[in-house]
C-alpha cells in the first residue's frame, strides 16, 4: 500500500513540474480517496485556493455519479468567480473512472481545459 501511494506522489510531482495555475487560468486539482473525491481551483502564483468542493454533501448515487456531481459543482463555482479556462491536474491518478467522470462533467459545466 505504501509503495502504491509513493508511486502516485512521484507521478503527481512530474505533472506539477510541467503545469502551473495562474489567477486567469487556475489549476483544477483532483484528490481521490477510497470513499470520497475532492476538487480545487488553485492559483499557484499566490498559493491560494479559489474554489473547492467535494462529494461530502452528496449522499445519493455511486462513487462515479457523485464524482460527476462534484465536476458540475466545481464548474459552477468557477463560473461564479468568472473562471472559464483551467489546466487539469489529475493528481497522479489514471484518467478513468471517477477522475474521468469529474473532468467530463466539469467540461459540460462550462470549464475549458
Amino acid at each position: 500500500m505504501l509503495k502504491k501511494q509513493t508511486n502516485r506522489i512521484k507521478r503527481h510531482k512530474k505533472v506539477r513540474a510541467k503545469i502551473k495555475g495562474t489567477a486567469d487560468i487556475p489549476r483544477l486539482c483532483v484528490f481521490r480517496s477510497a470513499s470520497h473525491i475532492y476538487a480545487q481551483l488553485i492559483d499557484d502564483e499566490k498559493g491560494k485556493t479559489l474554489a473547492s468542493t467535494s462529494d461530502m454533501e452528496i449522499k445519493k448515487g455511486d462513487k462515479i455519479s457523485r464524482a460527476g456531481e462534484v465536476g458540475k459543482e466545481i464548474a459552477k463555482r468557477g463560473q461564479e468567480k468568472k473562471i472559464e479556462k483551467v489546466v487539469f491536474d489529475r493528481g497522479g491518478y489514471k484518467y478513468h473512472g471517477r477522475v474521468k467522470a469529474l473532468s467530463e462533467s466539469a467540461r459540460k459545466g462550462g470549464l475549458k481545459f
